[in-house]
Order: C-alpha cells, then sequence, then structure tokens
C-alpha cells in the first residue's frame, strides 16, 4: 500500500509470497498491523475486539509451521480481520448488539474454519452495523476523513484494509454492504455469487440476499482468498486482452439518484478502458429490471421477519425499532405481492445472464452514489448496489479516482452468476487502466 513501510505496505497477495519465501515472517507482519492498530484505531475505530497476545501466539506458530516444512496452504500466516457477524470459537461475537454484548460462540463460522485451515490469522472482529442490517451504527470512520463515514455495514472491515490495518477483511452484503464501503474507502472488494461461500456461523438476515464477501488492495488479493474457498477455477482463467475486451457501461435503474462524483468516475473508467483499447458500449437494461430495486427492498424486509422474531420475543425491550418493524410487517406486504416479487427477480437473473457472450464481456457501474457522506452512513446509500445482490451476480469493486472532497470514488464490475474466474481476470487488466488513486 503507498506510503506505508514494509512489511504494511505488501497486499495480501505479496504477503503470502513473502512469508513463503521467508523474507517476511508472519510474527514481523502481524505485530506491524498491531501496532499500526494501536496507532490508529483511536481515531478509525475499525475493531470491536483484538487480542495481540493470541495473535502473536498464532503467528509464531505459522512461522514454526513453515520452518518444519508445513505449508498450510494459500493464506499461510496472513492476517484477516472478521466482520463482527460472523462466529470465532477464541473471540467473542457481539454482531453491534446489546442483547449479544461479550457472547461468545463455542465454534467457528464455516468461512474462518476455511480460512484458518488455509492458514490466516484471525486478527480481530471488525465493527459492523448492528446485526448488519439496521439499528446501531457502527462506531468506524472512514479512515482517509474521519468526519465522513466509512460506509456499511461492513464498516469496520473496510475501513481497516484501507488504512493499512489488516490486509484483508470478511465482509458481508444483503444490499450493499461490501461494494459501497469499497467505493468509500479506496479498496477492492469481492462479492461472489450468491451461495459459493458458506454461510452457517454468520448472523443471517435476508437468506436469498446474504453473501459473505472479502476486501482487500488489489484484484490479487481478491482471486487468493477466492481460491482458498475453492470458487471453481479462479486462478486458472486465461488472462484477457484489452483489445478483445467488450465493457457495457450500465448506469441501472438508480442512475438518476447518483452525484457528480459517481458520474464522474463512471464516465472516466469507460474512458480509460477505450483509450486503452477495449470496446466500450453503453448498456440499456430492459424495462424489468426497473422494477428490482422495490423488489429486493421488499424482500429484505420480508425475510427479515422470522430471523429476527426470536429476538422480539424475548428481547423486545432491548431490540432495535428497525427489527420490531420487520417482525411486525410494518410495510403490510402480503403474500401475493412477495411471490410476485420472487418470481420478477428470478426471470430478471435468467435474463442478465442471458445478455452476456459474443457482445458483451463485463458490465461496468457505478459502486456507490458518491463521495462517502459526512457523518453516519444515510439510509439508502446502498441504492447502486441493490439489484446486482438480487440478482445473486458477482461483482468486484474498483477505485478509480477522488471526489471534490478529496475522497475516493470507484465503480463495480459485474459478471453473470458463477463467472467469478473471468470477471477477476478481466478486473486483473481493468484495474490496471481505471484505478489510477495510487
Amino acid at each position: 500500500m503507498s506510503g506505508l513501510p514494509l512489511p504494511l505496505g505488501l497486499d495480501a497477495a505479496g504477503a503470502a509470497r513473502a512469508i513463503k519465501d521467508r523474507t517476511v515472517t508472519a510474527e514481523a507482519l502481524t505485530r506491524a498491523c498491531l501496532d499500526r492498530i494501536e496507532e490508529r484505531d483511536g481515531a478509525v475505530k475499525a475493531w470491536s475486539y483484538v487480542n495481540p497476545d493470541a495473535a502473536l501466539r498464532t503467528a509464531r506458530d505459522r512461522d514454526r509451521s513453515l520452518a518444519a516444512g508445513q505449508d498450510l496452504g494459500l493464506l499461510h500466516g496472513v492476517p484477516i480481520g472478521v466482520k463482527d457477524v460472523i462466529d470465532t470459537c477464541d473471540m467473542p461475537t457481539a454482531s453491534n448488539s446489546p442483547i449479544y454484548a461479550g457472547y461468545q460462540p463455542s465454534i467457528d463460522a464455516e468461512c474462518i474454519r476455511v480460512v484458518r485451515g488455509q492458514g490466516a490469522i484471525i486478527l480481530g472482529k471488525t465493527d459492523t452495523v448492528e446485526f448488519a442490517a439496521g439499528g446501531r451504527r457502527a462506531a468506524t470512520r472512514n479512515p482517509h476523513n474521519v468526519a465522513h463515514t466509512p460506509g456499511g455495514s461492513s464498516s469496520g472491515s473496510g475501513a481497516a484494509v484501507a488504512d493499512g490495518q489488516v490486509p484483508l477483511a470478511f465482509g458481508t452484503q444483503t444490499a450493499g454492504s461490501l461494494i459501497r464501503p469499497a467505493s468509500y474507502n479506496g479498496i477492492y472488494s469481492l462479492k461472489p455469487t450468491h451461495g459459493t461461500v458458506a454461510w452457517p456461523g454468520a448472523r443471517q438476515y435476508a437468506p436469498s440476499l446474504d453473501t459473505i464477501g472479502w476486501y482487500g488492495r488489489s484484484v490479487a488479493d481478491l482471486s487468493i482468498v477466492a481460491q482458498a474457498f475453492r470458487l471453481r477455477g479462479v486462478g486458472a482463467a486465461p488472462s484477457v486482452a484489452l483489445s478483445c475486451l467488450k465493457v457495457g457501461l450500465c448506469r441501472s435503474p438508480n442512475w438518476h439518484l447518483t452525484q457528480s462524483a459517481s458520474r464522474a468516475a463512471f464516465e472516466l473508467a469507460g474512458e480509460r478502458l477505450a483509450s486503452a483499447g477495449a470496446h466500450v458500449i453503453t448498456l440499456d437494461l430492459p424495462a424489468l429490471f426497473d422494477s428490482l430495486p422495490a423488489a429486493q427492498d421488499m424482500i429484505v424486509h420480508v425475510e427479515g421477519m422470522p430471523h429476527f422474531l426470536a429476538e422480539m420475543i424475548e428481547n423486545s425491550h432491548r431490540l432495535h425499532k428497525d427489527f420490531r418493524e420487520r417482525v411486525e410487517n410494518a410495510k403490510g406486504i402480503d403474500a401475493g405481492a412477495l411471490v410476485a416479487v420472487y418470481d420478477r427477480a428470478a426471470e430478471g437473473r435468467r435474463v442478465f445472464d442471458g445478455l452476456f457472450g459474443a457482445d458483451l464481456d463485463v458490465v461496468l457501474t457505478p459502486a456507490a452514489l458518491g463521495e462517502a457522506p459526512l457523518g453516519a452512513d444515510p439510509a439508502g446509500g446502498w441504492a447502486m448496489n441493490v439489484m446486482w445482490t438480487l440478482l445473486h451476480v458477482p461483482c468486484v469493486a474498483v477505485p478509480v479516482t477522488t471526489g471534490p472532497t478529496g475522497l475516493p470514488v470507484g465503480v463495480q464490475l459485474v459478471g453473470p452468476r458463477f463467472s467469478e474466474p473471468r470477471l477477476i481476470a478481466i478486473a486483473e487488466q481493468v484495474a490496471s487502466e481505471i484505478d489510477q488513486t495510487i
């Protein structure tokens, strides 16, 4: 990362190579991350829990294993932050809720078991919007300007990676909670195809939308974690020549809500790709897609009903009204309307996947409404993400530029379902042209 000394300046992929080559130790990298947290987190407030002694013990174990010839995998010795709605057996999972303050799970979430098995070091838990769904906001601030939001609900994860406090971090997305914070913080993120990363052990909100993903400082970082999760074919896809790439610039249904900074980044990304030789076209989606943002909103509220019912029964006095309203169906959504929006979403997925082929390789679209706003992340700030989440498609956030106030603004690249190998290969090429923030 520009401006940070080694080993903090390494991205996760570079750190993994350096640890395996024995030019950097896992302990040195972990200690550097902990020092950075101590220096910066009083202002950024990205973490809800860190145990430095435990992290350093694990790092030393990773170094001893490697010295003995035991390479645990792709993430051996690499620290990672965990959004505090994902269970860890050795750290509390509070979900930023008074109901779960100090709650200690007995087993790891499945995604944590995967990365531990690949040698990662769980550095700590990152702050989140309550239950990653509403209610209390995270205390986290944007590291580029602490007067501004880092975005939510994966607030601490995005800020910690952007500030050089950890090279990787898990987030989740039900509306826009991975991709929007990536844009606000000027980093990379992957929201994979829905269902490709196992959910058990993470706080559920809307099962047909909830997706676990991750933040990094490069496309290579996104790729190495995707390979750890065995997303089919990632790392083996052929490289993509920009001169052969067909990019669809898509304003999407909520374009009218975007601000000048987001529009400028979107147009700039398209211009840079066209100048580099890519075939850039305007992609206008069929009328069906105009109704999909509202469909996502309906589904997320209805699926929240059963997932907060037990809390309502047992802890209504401590449950935020956001969640009580879901349980009580405050929007008055009836079964007929719900069936219709599920059917519309299914049709949208089929139609969107069918757009790709000879005339289209990737969609480029805004990742956020604009620069990170002052203060708390406003409700509705996920407007540029909800349709893509509903479609279950993979999305890669890529930084592009800075806006009028000097804060990052990015775009997202979108492919059809289960296209992570090709999408990541395309993102590698595209990022080298459009990311001029470093």
